[in-house]
């Protein structure tokens, strides 16, 4: 019973943040314009699931849907005392081809 709980509520947690945030850079603004758009992604969402999500929140319809884990980085800080070594997080990023004539505005709410 209590197995079963903790699945499920991974499964909700899953279900629930899918997408985390847009990704705005100039690079990906530059295909913006070409009707792709890139986010940063639960670890664990497949495809499907970003297709789902993307279409459910900006209403639109996806065609394509390219994912890629950036691993995390060694990072190194010297202070006075000691030196400080860690690693930035690992993420996933999902580049989505929406049809063509439709646009996903990040900035509407502002």
């Amino acid at each position: 019973m209590k197995d079963q709980l903790k699945s499920w509520i991974v499964y909700l947690n899953k279900k629930m943040s899918v997408l985390i945030k847009p990704i705005i850079t100039e690079k990906i603004s530059d295909l913006n314009e070409k009707g792709k758009y890139g986010f940063v992604v639960n670890n664990k969402a497949n495809k499907v699931e970003i297709k789902n999500a993307v279409e459910k929140m900006y209403g639109v319809t996806v065609e394509k849907v390219n994912t890629m884990i950036h691993p995390g980085k060694e990072k190194t800080r010297y202070t006075k005392s000691r030196i400080i070594s860690g690693r930035t997080p690992k993420y996933k990023k999902a580049i989505v081809s929406v049809a063509e004539g439709e646009v996903i505005d990040f900035y509407s709410g502002i």
